[in-house]
């Protein structure tokens, strides 16, 4: 007869219950594939914030340039010179407004006489001024190129900005075009 409190004969060593080599290579192979998965996406999410919160940046900024030139040429009493890059125009007396681009510091400048100059838009990769006359055709609207000042009626103006996004990719918004009417009459 045995006794209940005598230990118990060893016959062989049980498994302790732990993982093998193999079953713990394979769990950490499946889990660097899920975080590298979880990281790309994370990434592209990340990245596509950013990007969106970009345009919407750049077509404020745009936004913003057309609105005061909008406004600063309907008040304008007409234009005295162009190209292709800039307007100058007369505010009334020696007062002039002029609209500037330049290329190398890639800027949409407005400087109007006894005024600072200030920055409608940066990051701006290409402008093109536009003038154009209106007239009246039988009584149908017509823009005809502009060969003067003297009968400018309309401009035209057409902008590109970009910008990078996370030191990578050029991020662009889309070609931003105005038609703008000078409302007051050229003193003949």
């Amino acid at each position: 007869m045995k006794h209940l409190n005598s230990p118990s004969p060893v016959r062989g060593r049980k498994s302790c219950g732990g993982a093998t080599l193999i079953e713990l290579m394979t769990a950490v192979g499946i889990g660097s594939i899920s975080l590298a998965a979880i990281s790309t996406v994370l990434w592209y999410l990340f990245r596509s914030f950013v990007a969106m919160g970009n345009y919407a940046d750049l077509d404020k900024a745009s936004r913003t340039a057309l609105d005061k030139m909008t406004r600063d040429i309907r008040q304008a009493s007409y234009l005295v010179s162009s190209a292709t890059n800039q307007l100058v125009f007369s505010m009334g007396g020696t007062n002039n407004l002029t609209f500037a681009w330049d290329p190398s510091t890639r800027q949409l400048t407005r400087a109007r006489t006894g005024e600072p100059t200030t920055t409608l838009l940066k990051e701006c990769d290409y402008l093109l001024f536009n003038t154009y006359q209106r007239n009246m055709s039988n009584q149908v609207f017509s823009a005809f190129s502009n060969a003067s000042p003297v009968t400018c009626k309309l401009v035209d103006v057409s902008w590109m900005c970009s910008r990078q996004i996370l030191a990578q990719k050029v991020n662009t918004e889309s070609v931003q075009t105005a038609k703008i009417v000078i409302r007051n009459e050229h003193p003949h």
